[in-house]
């Protein structure tokens, strides 16, 4: 599996047929790596519903063809656009040909630009045999060391920059409650107040913890 960063929060999971596409925020994204309209996607996988999460998804969705996975109150409000959503909560799988993907817990808040309020989640994804782990905008709380219990963590996709997320300090103790094999940070260096140093996350995650550390600028891609 290619995992490439998009840039902000926006991943893509790739094995060449199928392609995951993670919070698309690409317009008015300063620091996309690409523009919507050259976008794939199979299934688009949304953490919450907030204008730099949500972006850019029902364009593509139309275009692609992809269904939408998102917490419930979020799908009901994409699928009015005519998009093919699925609307698990919580907690709750769905099922594809490629893997799956289940909702877990994020700490933070959500209301889409249309006044749509919606819980946000983080991604339990298993791609491919693959599992991948993007915790959203989550702040640090303990329970992250839960979605690894059963499922081992082959890669984390984790915001560090701080203000609207959890900071690079408090995201090195989210690293080791997670362990994952390898992190990735995103979140960071959008914009001017989430500006952070990647490389002294990288060095500190990986001196207090066993996994190691993949720092991407957007358009770049990691095999995992």
């Amino acid at each position: 599996m290619d995992v490439r960063f998009l840039g902000h929060a926006c991943f893509e999971l790739s094995d060449g047929d199928e392609t995951v596409l993670i919070d698309p925020f690409l317009t008015g994204n300063p620091k996309a790596a690409i523009a919507p309209e050259d976008a794939a996607a199979t299934t688009i996988l949304l953490t919450h519903g907030h204008a730099d999460h949500i972006g850019d998804t029902v364009a593509i969705a139309k275009r692609t063809g992809a269904p939408v996975v998102a917490i419930v109150e979020l799908a009901n409000e994409i699928g009015e656009e005519g998009v093919d959503v699925f609307d698990p909560n919580l907690g709750g799988t769905v099922r594809f040909e490629w893997g799956w993907v289940k909702l877990v817990p994020a700490w933070h808040t959500s209301t889409t630009p249309k006044g749509t309020v919606n819980t946000p989640a983080g991604l339990l994804i298993n791609f491919k045999e693959t599992t991948v782990y993007h915790l959203g905008d989550t702040s640090l709380f303990s329970d992250l060391q839960l979605v690894g219990k059963r499922t081992p963590i082959d890669l984390a996709l984790m915001c560090i920059g701080g203000h609207y997320t959890m900071d690079s300090t408090d995201a090195v103790d989210a690293a080791e409650l997670v362990g994952a094999k390898t992190v990735i940070p995103c979140h960071y260096n959008t914009f001017p107040v989430v500006e952070t140093d990647a490389q002294a996350f990288k060095s500190d995650v990986e001196s207090a913890t066993s996994s190691n550390v993949v720092v991407l600028e957007p358009g770049e891609t990691q095999s995992v």
